[in-house]
C-alpha cells in the first residue's frame, strides 16, 4: 500500500523546495517526491495524509549522542568550569549508581526524545553499547552505536583491547537492518597510543565504523602539545607516564594511524586550516556539537571553514548532560548563530545560512555516518526516513521562507510525525513503539539513584 504524505512545503534537501508537495512511501522506501497533484494522479489508490501548513523534511540525523547518559540531564550543572571534575562525577554516577537496566531505560528515554523531535538516525557513543543498541532497535530508530574503549596506560593496552574486542563481537549480535555497531577509542587523553593503533587496525580489518572525540578542549591540547594541564596531572597521579608528542590532536591521530580508518571525529574545536585539510584528505568526517561545546566552555568549532573546505560535517547534540536537549532544529540554530558571531574581515566569505545548517542536520549527518545513499534526503529509492514539522504556530508566523522559519523560529516541539523506514514511530503526540508511561516512571526512579549524593 502507498501512503502519500502531503504538506504546504516539501524540502528534499538534495533538490529544491516543492510548494504544495508530497512524498509517496511504499514499505520502507520512498517511491515518489513531487507536487501533490502529480503524485495523487500517479498513485490514485494511495492513502493521503495532509499535514497542511507544515514542512516535510528528511528525518534529522544526530551525528553524535550519548543516549545512556539521558538520566544525567541537569545533574552536572555549575561544574562547567572543571571539565576534568565534570567527567569524573559523570563517570562515578554512571558506573556506581546505575544498573544495566537503568542504562537501558536511560538510553530508551533518550531515543524517545529523539523520535519526538524528528530525529530518525543517530551516531551514538556508549560504554554500555548493548543498552543503547537495544534502545534504538526497540524505539525503531536508525543508527550506528559505537562501543567506547578506554585505557590511557600503555602497559595495559593489549589486555584492554582484548576486552574491547570481546565486547564488539557480542555487540554485533544485536545489529539489525536499521542499527549497526561501531567502535570508539574514546579520546586522546583516555586511550594510549598503543591501544589506538590496536583498535584502528581492528576496525579496518573488521570493516567497523570508528568514532572518536577529538580536539575538544584546551586541556586536551595542553596534554598533547606540552604534556601539562589537568589531564596530564590526572595521568601522573595514576602513575601513568605520558610523553607529549608536541602535535595537534589531528596530527597525533594521523601519526597513530587513526585517520586511516576514516573516523567520525566529534567536536574538532581546536583545529586550524592545516588540521581541517588533514581531515578532508583522510576522508574523515566531523560531528559538530555547538551547544555542548558552548555550555562546557570549550569554545566553538570553525563550522563555516568545515563547509568551505568541503568536509563531511553533521550536527550532534552530544549527551543531554552537557546539552539538556536532543533537538536538531535548536542545534541548527545554534550552529548558524555561533558561526555568524565570529567577526568577519572585509572580503571574507558569506555567512552560514539556513541551507547550510539544514544540510548538516540531515544529509550532512548521513554522509558523516557513511549512510549517504540510504538516508538524509527525500528522493525516490531512498529509505523512507522523514519528519513533518508544523509551521502554523504563533512563534512561526508569518512565513516568508520556510527554511528560515525552521532554523530561526522552530524547535523539535513543532514536530508532528516521525517516520523511519516507512514506519510511523511518532504520531499524534505519542511514540508508537514503546510504553512511554513505564519509561517515564522508571526515569524518576533512576534520577533518585543518580542523585543519591545530594
Amino acid at each position: 500500500m502507498t501512503t502519500l504524505y502531503c504538506a504546504r512545503w516539501v524540502m528534499p534537501i538534495s533538490s529544491g523546495m516543492i510548494e504544495d508537495g508530497a512524498v509517496a512511501v511504499e514499505g520502507a522506501r520512498i517511491v515518489g517526491v513531487g507536487v501533490r497533484a502529480a503524485l495523487l494522479s500517479k498513485f490514485p489508490e494511495a492513502l493521503a495524509r495532509d499535514y497542511g501548513e507544515a514542512a516535510i523534511l528528511p528525518g534529522f540525523v544526530n551525528a553524535h549522542s550519548h543516549l545512556e547518559l539521558t538520566a544525567m540531564r541537569g545533574y552536572l550543572e555549575d561544574m562547567e568550569n572543571d571539565f576534568f571534575g565534570w567527567l569524573r562525577k559523570l563517570t562515578i554516577a554512571r558506573l556506581e549508581r546505575m544498573t544495566p537496566d537503568d542504562l537501558y531505560v536511560s538510553a530508551a528515554w533518550g531515543a524517545v526524545e529523539a523520535a519526538r523531535a524528528g530525529v530518525t538516525c543517530l551516531g551514538d557513543s556508549s560504554d554500555a553499547a548493548s543498552a543503547s543498541i537495544r534502545a534504538l532497535c526497540d524505539v525503531g530508530l536508525r543508527g550506528t552505536v559505537y562501543q567506547e574503549g578506554f585505557g590511557p596506560d600503555p602497559r595495559l593496552a593489549i589486555h584492554l583491547f582484548a576486552k574491547l574486542r570481546e565486547k564488539m563481537y557480542g555487540l554485533r549480535e544485536y545489529e539489525s537492518a536499521l542499527v549497526r555497531a561501531g567502535v570508539s577509542p574514546h579520546s586522546p587523553y583516555t586511550v594510549s597510543a598503543r591501544q589506538l593503533e590496536l583498535i584502528t587496525d581492528f576496525a579496518i580489518a573488521e570493516g567497523l565504523p570508528l568514532m572518536m572525540h577529538a580536539a575538544e578542549s584546551r586541556a586536551e591540547e595542553q596534554l598533547l602539545r606540552e604534556g601539562r594541564g589537568p589531564f596530564a596531572e590526572g595521568l601522573a597521579r595514576r602513575g601513568i607516564e605520558w610523553r607529549a608528542p608536541g602535535l595537534s590532536t589531528i596530527q597525533y591521530l594521523r601519526e597513530t594511524g587513526v585517520l586511516a580508518a576514516r573516523p567520525l571525529l566529534a567536536h574538532c574545536i581546536r583545529v586550524d586550516e592545516a588540521d581541517i585539510e588533514r581531515i578532508r584528505e583522510a576522508g574523515a568526517s566531523v560531528a559538530h556539537c555547538p551547544k555542548s561545546n558552548a555550555k562546557l566552555g570549550h569554545g566553538h568549532a570553525p563550522f563555516a571553514a568545515f563547509i568551505e573546505q568541503g568536509l563531511k560535517v553533521g550536527l550532534g547534540s552530544d549527551s543531554v548532560a552537557s546539552n539538556n536537549t536532543c533537538d536538531m532544529l535548536e542545534e541548527a540554530r545554534f550552529a548558524a548563530l555561533m558561526s555568524r558571531a565570529d567577526a568577519r574581515p572585509p572580503g571574507s566569505k558569506r555567512l552560514t545560512d539556513s541551507r547550510d545548517v539544514l544540510m548538516a542536520a540531515t544529509l550532512g549527518g548521513a554522509r558523516a555516518l557513511g549512510l549517504e545513499g540510504q538516508t538524509g534526503a527525500l528522493a525516490e529509492g531512498l529509505q523512507a526516513d522523514l519528519t513533518v514539522v508544523g509551521l502554523d504556530g504563533a512563534h512561526q508566523l508569518p512565513i516568508h521562507n520556510p527554511a528560515h522559519t525552521l532554523v530561526f523560529a522552530s524547535s523539535g516541539r513543532d514536530v508532528r510525525l516521525t517516520v523511519v523506514a516507512g514506519r510511523e514511530v511518532f504520531r499524534d503526540g505519542h511514540v508508537t513503539t514503546v510504553d512511554e508511561a513505564r519509561l517515564r516512571a522508571r526515569m524518576h526512579e533512576i534520577k533518585k539513584a543518580v542523585t543519591s549524593d545530594k
